[in-house]
C-alpha cells in the first residue's frame, strides 16, 4: 500500500473560468519589451468584453499601447480561506482606446487609478491567448524538504 503523500493536482482552467477569475481581481502585472529589456508594471484594470481595459498616464506603459505592442498580463488571487488559489496569464496586444463609450464603461465599472496624479488615458489588452491554473495551497511544512540537522551525517 502507498502511503506517500500525494502532491495536489494543478487545474488547468478553460477560458471561462479565465474570465471568471479575472473578474474577481483587480490588480495585475503587465509585462512587454522596451528597447533591449523587459518592463512589468502592476496595473489595475477591470474586464471588458473579452478584453482587459487599463487606466494609466504618460509614459513607458502608454508607449507600449500606442505602438500596439505584445504584452503579457498576469493576475492572482485565492479563495477567502487561502487554501485555493489561481493566476491567469493573457498574451495579445495592447492599444489605446479612443472611443468615448468605452471610456465611460470603465469609469462606470469602477477603473480608476490606485496611484496619484492624472492618469487620463485608457489602454485595452486583447488577448491571443488566456491559460490559467488553481490549486490548493500546501500547507508551510511542506513548503521544504525535511533537512538534516547540523554536525548529523
Amino acid at each position: 500500500m502507498d502511503t506517500a503523500p500525494t502532491e495536489p493536482e494543478v487545474e488547468n482552467l478553460g477560458v471561462h473560468d479565465c474570465w471568471r477569475y479575472l473578474r474577481t481581481a483587480s490588480l495585475c502585472r503587465i509585462a512587454f519589451t522596451h528597447g533591449e529589456t523587459v518592463e512589468i508594471f502592476p496595473v489595475n484594470y477591470v474586464p471588458s468584453n473579452g478584453t482587459l481595459l487599463i487606466r494609466t498616464g504618460e509614459g513607458t506603459k502608454l508607449l507600449a499601447a500606442a505602438g500596439h505592442k505584445v504584452v503579457a498580463v498576469e493576475a492572482d488571487g485565492m479563495n477567502q480561506y487561502g487554501t485555493i488559489a489561481w493566476s491567469v496569464i493573457i498574451k495579445g496586444n495592447a492599444a489605446i482606446v479612443h472611443d468615448d463609450e468605452d471610456i465611460q464603461d470603465a469609469a462606470d465599472a469602477g477603473l480608476s487609478p490606485w496611484q496619484a496624479g492624472p492618469k487620463n488615458s485608457l489602454m485595452r489588452i486583447t488577448p491571443a491567448e488566456i491559460s490559467g491554473r488553481r490549486f490548493v495551497i500546501a500547507p508551510p511544512a511542506q513548503w521544504w524538504a525535511p533537512q538534516e540537522p547540523a554536525g548529523r551525517a
